[in-house]
Order: C-alpha cells, then structure tokens, then sequence
C-alpha cells in the first residue's frame, strides 16, 4: 500500500514558497494539532488546517497569444504535487477542480479526480483492484495535499499513466458530530472510504442477488459494513477512443400529448422463465423482447430505477416464509450517475464496470429505433443511506451538512418516508442534481424523467455557517447553535430566513430544471406529492408548462366510477375523460387546496391535457385485475402483519374476495378491467400502463410488493402468450385506436362544439350524486366521431344517440362482449368479414339511432357516413316484423329484455313480458334457455363453474354467424355441456356503499340437463383462440337454416339489396332459433 510519508514535501521549492507567501499575507498560521481521538486527526500525524482558504499559487506568466482560446491553465493544473509515482500511475500532477468526478485531462491524457467537501480535514484517494475490493482492503492510498489538491471546497488530483482497471473511491476525514458535541450534522469517518458522487459506473458484486464476501467486518482495516453491505468502488472513465457507436441515434423528442407510456422495471421484465430471453433481468434481456412494446402499441417506457442501488438492502428472511427480502423497485438510491451494475449482463460475465453504461446506451439506442422514447424514474429525495443508523456510503461521509436536510441538532428531515431528506435546493446539491439530468441527457440520449416525491424539490433547503478559525491559533470558534443558520425561536432556516422545509413558491431547483438550455426538449413529470402531506397537483412550479404530473386525482375518480360509488363522480369522471380542466385549466383552487391557496397560486390554471399523466394503477397499490378482484389488501407475504402499504384502494371485487370458480364474477371483473382501461385510453391527458396489466397481471391482492423478487413482480410471458380471455388484444387494439384519433391527443382542452354530453336522451346528462352514466359525443373536426359510454349500474341502458345527418353509428368497442367481439377491428383475429357481420347484427339499433349497453360496461361506437340503401333495407325488415304479430328477425318489441340476453350471455328470467307486448310470444323464457344450453352454457366447464372466454359464456359470440364465429358457437356447444344440470349463481352484489339493489337472480329451467361433455372439452379452461381454430364442419351444428326473402318488399330491390338483405334475415333467423324465440 502505497502512503504518503509524514515528511512528504507537497510540491517544489518555488510552490512551498508561493504558499508560504499566501498563508502570510491572510495571516493564517499553521499549528499542529495534539494528538486526536480516530476520526479527528490529520491524515497520518498531518496537522489540521483550516478548509476555509483559498490558496493562490505563484505561476510564471503564460505566453501570451492573439488568440485568447490558446491560452492555457496547463500549468496551473498540471504541475506535479508532490505524491510519488507507483506501478499503476506515474507522478502526481496538481489536478483541476472541475469538472467534478473522474475524468481524462485533454491536455496530458491523464486521469483527473475532483471530489466535493467544505468540512473535511484532509482527503485521499483510494485505489482498487477488484481482487483487493472483494478482499476489503485497499491498494493504493494517495493522501491529498490540502494546499496544493485543493481549490476553494473542491480536493482535486491527477494521476498520469493510471490502469484503466482500477477502481477508485474517497477517504475523508473530519469531525463527527458523536465525537465532537459542538458540531452538530457533523458525520465523518475514516474508517470508510465513500463513492464519488459524480461516479459514472460502480462496482462491488457482479450478479444480482450475489451475497458479498464473509470478511470479519468492523475490524480495523477491513473495508465495507457488512456481506449485503461489502465496500463499492467507482469505475474509471473510458480511454480515448473508446467512446459509445449511436449510429446517428438522438432522443425521438415525440409530442407530449401523442405518448402512450408503459411503467416497467428493467428486471422484472425478463426475469420470468417464459421470457425465453438469453440474458433474464438485463438490459440486454430487455432489448429481445423490446418488439413486444412495439407491437403493444407503446411509445414510451418509464423505467423503474435504473441508478445504481443495493438490491440487498433489507436482505433478511421473511417471516413465516422461506423467501428473503430485496429492495426490488431500487427507489433507494446508491449513486445518481451510474447505471445499476447488476442489471447489465456484461458486468454479470466479467466485463469491466463500465460496461454497464454501454448495455444501458444500447437499450436506448434499440428503443429508439422501434419509436419508443426512455423516461427514467428517479429519486432525487433521499439516498439509501438512511437516518443516523444507516450506512455512510457517499454523501454523508463527504459533507453531512449540505448533502442533506437537517434540523440544528443534526437529526434528518423525513418527507421521504425514508429516514434522511436530499437537500435540495441548497446550492451545491442543486446543482449535482442538475448536472445529474444533463449527464443522463447527453451521455445516454434518455428523453425525459420522472420524479419521484417531487415536492420535496420545492422544499427549503437547511443551512449552516461556515466554520469560523481563531487567526491567531488557526482553531475553530465555538458557534452559536453548532453553526446551524436558526431563527429566534431556534427553527432551522435556510438562511434567507425560510424555515427549512417549507414548500417555496419559485423553488431555484425546479426553475433551473426548467430553464436549462440543455434540458430544453427533455420530458419532465412530477410525482406532484410527498410523505409529509405536500400535495402539488395541479400547481407544481411548471414554469411555462414545462412539467406534466402524475395525476393521482383521476385515478381515484375512474375507480370510484367505474365500481359505482354514489357521490360527485359523474361530474368528476366527465373531467377526467377531458383531462381533468378542473385541475389544470381552473385557476381557482379549491378552498381546501392549502399549497394552491398560498405558495402555488401562481402556478395553479393555464396549462393543457398534456399536463396530466393519467394512470389507474401504478407499480405501488394493487393491480388491474386485483382491482376487481379484492376489497382489502393481502399483504401478509411482506412479513409486515400486513400493516404495510395503502389503506384506501378504491377497490371492488365484483362480488368474492380472490380467486373464485364463479362464473358470474370473473365475467364481470373481465368487464371491469376493460371498462378502466377504457376509461384510461380514451381520456385526453397522457396514459400510462403498468407492466403486467395489459394481460391482467395479479399479486395476489398485495399492494406493496417493493420487497419480492419473484413472479409477484415479473411479467408473465406465457400469460400474455395464452392471452385466455383475449385481454391483451383488447387493450393492444385499444392502444393503437387510440394513437390513430386525433381527438384523444390534445394540447388544449375540448370546449362545446369539440365535445356534448348524454344521458339515457342525446344531449341529457345527469350529475346527479346517483349518476351511473356518463355518455359523450366527440367530433373529430371532419365530421365524423366518437359516441362513448359508461354504464355502471347494475342496470342496463337502452340509450338513445345523437343524430348527426348522412352518417350512421357503427360499433367498434363493448366490453360487455365476448373477445374478439369486445373490440371489432380487422386484425388477424376477426376479418372483414367477422367486423361486417357483427356490425350487421347491431345494425337494427344503429339504424335506428339506439343502443343497448349492459350493466358495467362501456361502449365506443364511430361516425361512419350513412348508406341509405342498407338503411331503407333494416328499417323495411323492421317494419315487416312489427307487422307480423310482434316478433320477427328484428327481435321482440320489448328490446331491453331481449338486448340484455343477447349481449351477455345470460339466461333470460323466467316471467319476462314476451314478444309484441303482455301475453306475447313464448310462455316461459326457461324452457327456451334449457333447448339452447348449448350455445349459452351458463358456465365455461360443466360443474367446474371455471370461466370460459371473456365473461364465463361465449353468447355474444354469436352476434356474428360469420364463418369464425359459427365456429366459436359450436366451440362453446361442445365445452360447456355437463353431466349435471346447469348452475346459475346469482348476479354479483353491488358495492356494498352503493344504495342500488342488487340484480334479480336468473333462474335456469331444471329441463335443461346438458349431455356429458364432448371429448376434450373438459380442460381447466377454454379460451376465446380455440373457439376460432374450432373446425369449420361444426357450423352445421349451430342449425342454420336458410329464410324465404321472395315477399313482396322485395320488390324493386337491386340484386346486391336483396342478397345483403337475404344475409341479414338469414343471421337474425339463427340467432332466433339460439334463443328459442
């Protein structure tokens, strides 16, 4: 180990003499100080000299040029300082101070190291060979002469000639505020030897999840706190000529407004098995499977943390289970410029540190390539070392007091939840922040970041003074309060007189964020709140505009909506689908808004939907599909006796708590998933997915999974292969519908004539606390549109539509139907022909300007130019029917009873009013469900009562006789017959602070015993693919038969009229017959 002698002069004769001179001329006296307690001295018996000065050096004069750029500071910098030269590196040079890090000096090649730290007393440079790393020991040690390596707070060397494979870190010393009373905030110790903040790779295990290595710990000389703690070391810059291949790549800087974002973590991405990817949990496994995204129909990831952390951080065995807990998310930050190590793959298998950078560009580079921008999810709140007992890893051990947000007695401020507080507005650190930002923008192309607990950026910073000396014995003066900048009563400010913490009307952070030349185009999100009960949104400092939020507002409304929550929700839900205007066009803030009503007054109004980053589940709190299945969360697998995680979750679970066999409730929680994702994807604002929810992803009811690395947390690729209930098509369908309508990107908010609301009337709404029904018509300035509904009552709606001249509406999306019929479009499922055909069938309500949706459901339907002749047929055959006694191939006079049994599948009840009004049609509906058992099995399994395709019957499969899905009715006949009779559960109950009542119970006929099941037809689950890939044969099964069209409305028909007349008839005439009417 190489260290420098008590003896070693600090430089030549001419530099000793320059110093000497400086020292004089301040009347600064050195002293040496007596012999300290460890922690205290200078470094190796080296006295302590006042951090305060600036030491000028006399230098020769340079020669002078009529080019100013040629002057040089070569010599001020580049000088030797006095550290002799090693095997690894040759003769120390004086160092520059900026920039900070590590970096390659231009002018001589060599590597320059510059560190931070107004309180410390002397600084070294440690270096590592990974050998001595994973031994805890360090290899070379070069102590910084504090005259000569130091520039004002900035220590700075360089070193020629070094190994590009050595690691490097920091020992400081100074005071610590356990061993010296007077210094509160204080926290050095040289025992450790901490990271550069500014390091751009870092290194202490290779694989994720690798215990450290078992080294007796806490013993002099032993580096590192523990094996889940072992020592870290920062990585060297790459050499010249080294430098990352872009390929011409630069960030896609795609519109706002235009983004359909995807929360993913870079691990749980790939780790599953079934990803099938060479490298699980990388970002080289990302890559393989980026197509995905692409297809999915995504133009933005939002990566979980990707800065460096310790996986290991809460490393202990869960109680009552076998499994260990991780720090999964990463929201516990290590080092802010470095990619995490142990998500690349080629750190994994022994590749350099630095490695990692280069995994990571290329990720960028390949999401670029397929139109996806990189928005990175980061922390700048708190750092993973903690309150008072944690680790000193970075920050702490290099400046305690500017580094972080304390109280005069030295204790962290917690708004993060999570024992210490960045100080961030305090200048130095406001800075590192920002330089933070940039390096991410101009090293690795990402295009925005998302912020976590972003108020905290608007908090004021804590303050100190600076530590006054005696000018006769060079000794600190005792300070008032420890030196902690306070008011009067002793609260701490941030020296301007702002008590530390209080949220700032014109934060200086968030302002240089916004006006950063270099940050100019990049995305900037606010996780607008934080743990201390700041809530921001809606008036987080924006600048311009220049911040979107998380709006944690929409997603309480969808979901109280959507599960029919008595209350303002109607009104509240009709904003969001606008993208919340209330919130962030409004200017008035509401009177209970205190952040809005005082220091964020300005910032509250003016903005457009792109502000709002909309979202109904998140990587914290339950899924999508646990959603609707669960009313309290389960969240005993965290060991935590399930006191973890949020309380207030909005939820439903449509009738069972968890899993259930109920045919019945998972059709409905199959709905719901649909209906909040459309609420999600066809509001105006910016959407954003979680990963796992477009396939319908479950924790099993656990609402805080940040501890688990298993498949709580990965994505389930042989889910979204199987895709069973046609979920994952429904919602990559709806995304790419949703990126093809101009009229669901907005940069300013829609007004009357973009938009017009309904109720069971065109152009009646109700707002009623009651509301159960939010319908809207949306022009898209061409003269067609969108007519949109909510229904989520327990009741079914015969809506009817607005009427808009020459244009019909046809339908595209209703998640009461059976997939692939939930969403028509032509897409390798359904063909042109399956699209027309289940168009035709709903036409005899289109073209009559009505519509029937179901309970919980929602339905889009589009504005097509009308074709008066396939109008004049529809109404022709309605008017025969009503004609002919009441009933016919237009279906019964009472539509509601017969819409409500077609679309969902359900039995009718028995006792309904038949066709043509009292007393018409068949006298029971129950013998007609027991004859068509076949086509409407009143579960997916015989007795199993498992849900088969969508919605536990595949009915509505038969809304199209095209060939596929004649083919699905016969699929469904021979799966869902069973040796007993049928069982049909009752409806699930409303929520239970709802005060509708809940839906009568459909009773089956007992006449209605089905034969054994079909060969094959008795797995666990049928899904909606093997309804379409059933032979073609078994159309003959379905008994369709051909109708007479020859009467006398046929006459003056063309040819095409009659025979797209005859197809209609013939498709109304097998429906008939599948209903038994």
């Amino acid at each position: 180990m190489l260290l420098q002698a008590q003896g070693l002069a600090p430089g030549s004769a001419r530099r000793q003499a320059a110093c000497g001179v400086a020292r004089e001329a301040n009347n600064v006296r050195v002293v040496t100080a007596p012999a300290l307690s460890p922690g205290r001295g200078g470094v190796f018996g080296r006295p302590i000299l006042p951090p305060a000065r600036v030491v000028s050096v006399e230098l020769e004069a340079p020669t002078l040029s009529t080019s100013p750029a040629t002057v040089s500071t070569k010599k001020l910098f580049c000088e030797p300082s006095g550290q002799p030269a090693s095997a690894a590196y040759g003769p120390a040079l004086t160092g520059r101070p900026a920039p900070l890090g590590a970096s390659i000096d231009a002018d001589t090649g060599a590597i320059n190291f510059s560190v931070f730290s107004s309180s410390a007393e002397s600084v070294s440079l440690v270096l590592f060979t990974e050998a001595d790393l994973n031994a805890g020991r360090a290899t070379f040690e070069i102590p910084l002469d504090p005259y000569v390596n130091r520039t004002g707070d900035v220590w700075h060397i360089m070193l020629p000639g070094l190994r590009d494979d050595l690691l490097y870190g920091y020992r400081v010393e100074g005071l610590h505020q356990d061993a010296d009373k007077d210094y509160p905030g204080m926290r050095h110790d040289n025992r450790r030897v901490v990271l550069d903040p500014y390091a751009v790779a870092v290194l202490n295990r290779r694989r994720w999840g690798q215990m450290g290595p078992n080294l007796p710990y806490g013993e002099e000389g032993v580096l590192g706190v523990m094996p889940t703690w072992p020592q870290a070391a920062a990585a060297l810059p790459a050499a010249r000529g080294a430098a990352f291949d872009w390929e011409g790549d630069t960030p896609l800087n795609l519109p706002m407004e235009s983004l359909v974002i995807y929360e993913a973590h870079v691990r749980g991405f790939t780790a599953h098995a079934s990803s099938g990817v060479a490298a699980p949990g990388t970002y080289a496994g990302m890559i393989e499977r980026l197509d995905y995204l692409k297809s999915l129909g995504v133009n933005a990831i939002e990566l979980l943390p990707v800065f460096e952390f310790n996986e290991l951080e809460y490393y202990s065995q869960i109680p009552g289970s076998e499994e260990y807990r991780f720090n999964f998310w990463g929201y516990s930050t290590v080092n802010y410029f470095s990619p995490m190590g142990r998500f690349s793959a080629a750190v994994g298998q022994g590749a350099p540190a630095r490695a990692s950078c280069d995994e990571f560009k290329q990720l960028v580079k390949e999401c670029h390539r397929r139109g996806i921008e990189v928005i990175l999810d980061v922390v700048f709140n708190h750092t993973a070392e903690g309150n008072e007992r944690g680790p000193t890893i970075s920050f702490r051990g290099l400046d305690n007091r500017v580094y972080y947000m304390l109280a005069p007695g030295g204790e962290y401020y917690n708004y993060s939840g999570c024992g210490n507080t960045l100080n961030c507005n305090q200048p130095v650190v406001r800075q590192f922040i920002l330089d933070c930002l940039k390096h991410w923008v101009t090293e690795y192309h990402v295009d925005g970041f998302r912020f976590d607990l972003a108020s905290i950026l608007t908090r004021a910073h804590s303050a100190w003074h600076p530590q006054q000396y005696d000018q006769e014995t060079g000794q600190r003066v005792a300070m008032t309060s420890g030196g902690a900048i306070v008011t009067a009563e002793g609260i701490m400010t941030d020296g301007a007189g702002v008590p530390t913490g209080y949220p700032l009307s014109d934060p200086p952070l968030v302002e240089s964020i916004s006006e950063d030349p270099v940050l100019r185009n990049t995305k900037m999100i606010a996780e607008a709140w934080d743990c201390d009960g700041l809530n921001q949104v809606g008036a987080f400092p924006h600048y311009g505009g220049r911040w979107s939020e998380w709006n944690g507002k929409f997603r309480d409304v969808v979901r109280n909506f959507i599960k029919g929550t008595d209350g303002p929700w109607a009104g509240d839900f009709a904003s969001a689908i606008c993208g919340s205007p209330n919130i962030y066009a409004n200017n008035t803030p509401h009177e209970t808004d205190w952040w809005a009503n005082n220091g964020g007054r300005q910032w509250k109004g003016g903005r457009g939907p792109h502000a709002s980053i909309n979202f109904v589940a998140a990587h914290d709190g339950f899924t999508l599909a646990d959603m609707v299945a669960y009313n309290t969360k389960h969240n005993e697998a965290n060991g935590e006796n399930n006191r973890d995680g949020e309380q207030h979750n909005n939820s439903w679970n449509c009738g069972e708590e968890g899993p259930t066999p109920k045919w019945e409730v998972n059709r409905l929680r199959q709905r719901q998933m649909r209906n909040l994702t459309g609420a999600l994807l066809l509001s105006c604002g910016v959407p954003m997915i979680n990963m796992g929810d477009e396939y319908g992803h479950s924790k099993a009811g656990n609402n805080n999974t940040y501890c688990h690395d298993s498949e709580l947390n990965y994505l389930r690729w042989d889910q979204v292969a199987e895709d069973p209930h046609g979920f994952n098509r429904f919602v990559r369908l709806l995304i790419h519908f949703r990126r093809a309508t101009p009229a669901l990107q907005r940069t300013t908010f829609v007004n009357d004539r973009d938009i017009q609301w309904h109720g069971e009337l065109p152009n009646v709404p109700d707002w009623t606390d009651t509301s159960r029904l939010v319908a809207f018509t949306l022009h898209d300035g061409r003269g067609g549109g969108l007519y949109v509904a909510f229904n989520t009552s327990h009741q079914p709606k015969l809506l009817q539509l607005p009427k808009w001249g020459g244009r019909v509406w046809q339908p595209l999306m209703d998640t009461s139907k059976v997939a692939p019929y939930d969403f028509l479009a032509v897409d390798g499922v359904l063909s042109a022909e399956d699209v027309a055909a289940a168009r035709r069938q709903m036409a005899m309500w289109t073209a009559d300007h009505t519509y029937p949706v179901l309970p919980w459901s929602c339905i889009v339907l589009q504005s097509t130019p009308e074709d008066p002749s396939s109008t004049a047929m529809i109404k022709r055959a309605a008017q025969r029917a009503a004609a002919g006694g009441g009933g016919g191939p237009a279906g019964p006079a009472n539509p509601m009873t017969w819409a409500t049994n077609f679309i969902s599948g359900q039995p009718p009840t028995p006792g309904n009013t038949g066709r043509g009004g009292a007393g018409g049609g068949p006298s029971s509906y129950g013998g007609a469900y027991g004859t068509a058992q076949t086509a409407y099995g009143s579960n997916g399994n015989g007795a199993s009562g498992n849900v088969i395709g969508s919605y536990g019957s595949a009915a509505t499969a038969t809304t199209s006789s095209s060939a596929a899905a004649r083919a699905a009715s016969a699929a469904v006949a021979g799966s869902s017959r069973s040796g007993s009779a049928p069982r049909v559960s009752p409806a699930p109950a409303p929520p239970a602070h709802s005060n509708v009542a809940p839906r009568a119970s459909p009773v089956a006929s007992p006449a209605a015993a089905p034969a054994a099941p079909a060969k094959g037809a008795g797995s666990n689950r049928s899904n909606w693919r093997a309804m379409l890939e059933a032979q073609p044969a078994a159309a003959a099964a379905a008994g369709m038969s051909s109708m007479a069209s020859a009467d006398s409305d046929n006459e003056g028909m063309s040819a095409a009229e009659r025979a797209a007349l005859e197809l209609a008839m013939r498709e109304n005439e097998a429906l008939r017959k599948r209903l038994g009417l």
